[in-house]
């Protein structure tokens, strides 16, 4: 890969991680319920869920993803009401003080769990790795170096910009002081999860 190639796919990379859609909605929300350490993990699952679209692409798998079309439409499924689970469940969730924990009995599996299930069922994921990406960088050509960098640049690039909104979203609910404070921001969690899983439920 050249420099530009390389230059070109971060900035891709940097687009697809900033512009608003699920995963940054997801994992806003689960830095301001339970902070920055929970919704690391859920950063993890999205990650991974792009580098496994990644090699979808790489390896000319897009005839493979086509056939598990019905998989993928699962995933969505399960990840959208789960979401809307969990976020029926922060909006209900009483307030206990913000020096205790918020929603901490999720487990760091099922942050994971979640960001991953996020990104198998994004179809904006999808169409990025297995139809715009090839446009701007021939994959039938990568080397195993080459196939190594753009798995960095993509862990890299996407990785710290989710990790940066989970930061800043995790020092907001530090900001809060008191159970009102709490409940209301809560209650803006809760909401928004509950917008991601309808978002991922409707799009096809």
């Amino acid at each position: 890969m050249t420099l530009l190639n390389i230059l070109t796919m971060g900035g891709a990379m940097f687009l697809l991680a900033i512009t608003p859609g699920p995963g940054v909605f997801a994992t806003v929300s689960r830095a301001l319920t339970s902070g920055f350490k929970p919704s690391s993990f859920v950063v993890m699952g999205i990650v991974t869920g792009d580098l496994i679209f990644l090699l979808f692409a790489i390896f000319g798998l897009s005839a493979l993803a086509s056939v598990m079309g019905n998989f993928f439409i699962m995933i969505k499924y399960i990840g959208g009401l789960y979401l809307l689970w969990l976020g029926f469940k922060i909006w209900t969730s009483k307030p206990v003080g913000i020096e205790i924990a918020m929603i901490a009995e999720t487990s760091q599996l099922s942050n994971f769990l979640s960001g991953l299930a996020i990104t198998l069922g994004n179809p904006k994921v999808i169409l990025f790795y297995l139809g715009f990406l090839p446009t701007f960088i021939h994959l039938q050509t990568l080397t195993g170096q080459d196939i190594i960098i753009v798995a960095i640049i993509v862990s890299t690039v996407l990785g710290s910009t989710m990790l940066g909104y989970a930061y800043m979203a995790a020092r907001a609910k530090q900001m809060i002081k008191n159970k009102r404070s709490e409940r209301i921001m809560n209650r803006i969690a809760g909401s928004v999860m509950i917008a991601t899983g309808s978002i991922l439920l409707a799009k096809s």
